[in-house]
């Protein structure tokens, strides 16, 4: 079994919460497109295509559970939704935005990563969490507008 999975459930069992048929659906949903960042409305689309019965009220109801849990992260894009993304045994990374088709990159870079670490010890400050966005044009769109 994958270790992502096994850490799902040993996080929803530590929690008393039980592995039900719709929390495997949902997580495996996130498994299954793990480079995307899903809103509650388009995860609620694909899970429909295996379980046309799911109900949005359940999928907002365990997103809520999820990132409470730490199994997902809750993120802030600046538009009207709250993305989802998984966080269990994932690097952490930063975000590209495109302002034109709303797709986003993720991508890691190490002098970020050592900025970081220069500031906590400039400041004497343990940096437990950051977010970092960039916004701008994706190539995709660069070349739609040639």
């Amino acid at each position: 079994m994958d270790k992502n999975f096994e850490k799902f459930k040993e996080i929803l069992l530590e929690n008393n919460y039980r592995l039900t048929k719709q929390r495997e659906e949902i997580f495996k949903a996130f498994q299954q497109y793990d480079k995307k960042h899903f809103n509650a409305e388009q995860l609620l689309d694909i899970l429909k295509k295996e379980d046309e019965d799911i109900g949005s009220a359940t999928v907002y109801r365990n997103l809520e559970l999820f990132q409470r849990l730490g199994i997902l992260k809750q993120l802030d894009f600046n538009d009207a939704f709250k993305y989802y993304e998984l966080n269990l045994i994932k690097k952490h990374h930063h975000h590209l935005i495109c302002l034109n088709c709303n797709s986003i990159i993720e991508f890691n870079d190490e002098v970020l990563e050592n900025f970081e670490k220069k500031i906590e010890d400039e400041y004497d400050f343990e940096i437990k969490d950051h977010t970092i966005k960039f916004y701008g044009i994706c190539k995709n769109c660069s070349k739609e507008e040639s």
